[in-house]
């Protein structure tokens, strides 16, 4: 059985640190809790767990503060989180029992990291994250901002997720602060750097710039395929905001040069064609998503209702838009498949058994939720 050292750097996280520690109970057997600045409970919030506090003074780069906090860890393996992280009761069950089954040469177990949610608390969207790592290999984080953890050695993708219960209403300039910062100052960003800072342009509006960095992204050739593919659905975003749908269409079919058709990027042809009124272009698109094969183990970011509740939903919408009601009456129950209780399918349902009962009504016909 191996011990685990949970590694966090906190600030300002009175509002979320003890559902966080509270959710690792049975977990951890060291907790190391580096305080980058607080001036609210936090610091006295941890002190209710663990005796290992620490102070460092925040430098605008968050692998410093990782390092630091990995330096101070003592077992066999570090766990990190973020304070607006949990690990759900069957998670812990699962942590605890790969303390006790997992082989002694794994160096790093890759974790399913869920950070959205629909309306009925299901995930929507994943990814993998480097979340447990050995401690005697002294990896370290890189990157100022958006961090991440650089391992080599075995691998292990286990069947444990972290869950990101980030507060509603928490925003910041912070990250694309220390980004133009690096900027100002000569930095020279790295591939990663250059993903990221524009994925921050992007979510605050300034799609012109962020357009310009994700081709230098892009052009560089030195991205990782996960992110070239993920650039291109966000760079097609952008031009989308700008209202230049060609050039959009191009960014999102750009995505098939790095591997094969990804359910998120076909969707997002899908709406494309659908938002102009051209449903049979949009049908083609969501169709092929139901042929594709889902990769359990890619570590990219995924959306899961991409790969089956979105396309059926919307072939439900198209179909019934090119009149072709059994098929749309099919999608639609295809939909109610994977999310019984959206509120889009009963919608759907409802309007189409109306429409059933007046086949002759030629106007005036409800609008089909999406």
């Amino acid at each position: 059985m191996f011990t685990i050292s949970l590694c966090m750097i906190v600030r300002n996280e009175e509002d979320t640190i003890e559902r966080c520690l509270g959710s690792i109970k049975g977990v951890a057997d060291e907790i190391i809790i580096v305080d980058t600045g607080s001036n609210d409970r936090t610091k006295e919030i941890s002190s209710r767990f663990t005796d290992k506090l620490y102070d460092f003074e925040w430098i605008d780069d968050f692998s410093a503060a990782r390092n630091f906090s990995y330096e101070q860890a003592t077992k066999d393996y570090i766990l990190w989180l973020d304070a607006d992280d949990i690990i759900l009761p069957e998670d812990v069950v699962k942590i605890k029992n790969l303390k006790e089954t997992m082989a002694p040469d794994i160096d790093v177990v890759m974790m399913r990291y869920n950070t959205g949610f629909d309306i009925q608390g299901k995930v929507n969207f994943s990814y993998f994250r480097e979340r447990l790592s050995k401690r005697v290999c002294n990896y370290k984080w890189r990157e100022p901002v958006h961090e991440y953890l650089e391992v080599v050695g075995k691998r292990m993708d286990a069947d444990i997720c972290i869950t990101h219960a980030k507060p509603h209403g928490r925003t910041g300039g912070r990250n694309i602060r220390i980004y133009e910062n690096l900027i100002d100052k000569g930095t020279e960003l790295s591939p990663r750097g250059m993903y990221y800072y524009a994925r921050e342009l992007k979510d605050h509006g300034k799609y012109t710039d962020a357009i310009t960095w994700f081709r230098l992204f892009l052009d560089s050739g030195r991205g990782w395929v996960e992110d070239n593919i993920a650039a291109c659905g966000e760079m097609a975003h952008c031009y989308t905001a700008e209202n230049k749908h060609p050039e959009a269409l191009l960014s999102m079919l750009r995505s098939f040069d790095y591997d094969t058709p990804r359910a998120e990027t076909c969707c997002q042809i899908g709406y494309h064609f659908k938002e102009q009124g051209k449903y049979r272009q949009a049908v083609f698109w969501f169709e092929l998503v139901l042929n594709l094969e889902k990769d359990e183990n890619n570590w990219g970011f995924r959306q899961e209702d991409c790969w089956g509740y979105i396309p059926c939903i919307e072939l439900a919408v198209c179909h019934d838009k090119l009149g072709d009601y059994a098929k749309a009456v099919a999608y639609n129950e295809m939909a109610f498949e994977f999310k019984p209780d959206s509120l889009a399918v009963l919608h759907n349902k409802k309007y189409f058994e109306d429409k059933h009962k007046s086949r002759d009504l030629k106007r005036g016909n409800p609008y089909v939720v999406t």
